[in-house]
């Protein structure tokens, strides 16, 4: 026996015994998932070209900073009918001119005022 005809005898069982343990159907999902991975590879090396560079600098300055204000412990507009606390999103939206500025909630809800519903901590505690 040659060299080629045991390397010929050798392909055939590797052959053969591919074919039994596969078979058609085997042979066709092989060849779909090795498309499936390279059209998913292709697209996730499209996607990561795609990104912007990340970029560190410096966070931008607030236009007008919020802090506690000296006035008191909530306010209200002299135009609305809820009082915030001076960190809420509500706050920021009452011009300077309009805020009425209250020591306690008691106090905001004796003149008048409710609060408002959507600052986080202020409780209807009547």
């Amino acid at each position: 026996m040659s060299i080629g005809e045991s390397i010929r005898d050798g392909w055939v069982k590797i052959k053969n015994s591919g074919e039994v343990m596969i078979g058609d159907w085997g042979f066709i999902m092989v060849i779909f998932l090795v498309a499936f991975a390279s059209f998913g590879l292709g697209r996730l090396s499209a996607v990561e070209k795609a990104r912007p560079a990340v970029s560190i600098g410096q966070a931008p300055e607030e236009a007008q900073p919020r802090g506690m204000a000296i006035g008191g412990l909530v306010v209200a507009s002299r135009n609305g009918s809820v009082y915030h606390y001076p960190w809420c999103a509500g706050a920021s939206q009452i011009t300077a001119a309009n805020q009425i500025w209250y020591k306690s909630e008691e106090a905001a809800r004796e003149a008048g005022y409710s609060p408002a519903k959507n600052c986080k901590g202020l409780g209807d505690s009547n």
